[in-house]
């Protein structure tokens, strides 16, 4: 199985919590998780998608080495994401997803609504 890892924005704590809620209420493409951290480093974001590949069911390592791809990568990107969470606040995280690439185009298709 392949996997993605990207940031995706920064959110209120209090926003991305009802989106949490929001996705366990409605049926959800199952394979696409949205994480978030304080911090936007290499250590954050592995901590917070370590629960992940249990629910899912998928590999462990090779998550946690998309995500180091990412990371090594993707300086640019980090660069912006960590200026704009240290612009945001405290009360804000840094939003991640992490999802099985066949599940992502999915859940992209039925937003295109093909």
């Amino acid at each position: 199985m392949k996997y993605t890892f990207d940031i995706v924005g920064v959110s209120p704590v209090l926003n991305f919590f009802n989106h949490q809620q929001q996705t366990l209420q409605k049926p959800q493409n199952k394979g696409v998780e949205y994480i978030a951290t304080h911090m936007c480093t290499l250590d954050a974001l592995i901590e917070s998608v370590e629960p992940v590949p249990q629910k899912w069911g998928w590999d462990q390592d090779e998550v946690v080495g998309t995500v180091i791809d990412f990371w090594m990568n993707n300086s640019e990107s980090i660069r912006y994401w960590k200026l704009r969470l240290n612009d945001a606040g405290k009360e804000n995280l840094l939003v991640a997803r992490v999802a099985d690439v066949i599940a992502l185009k999915a859940e992209l298709e039925s937003l295109l609504g093909e």
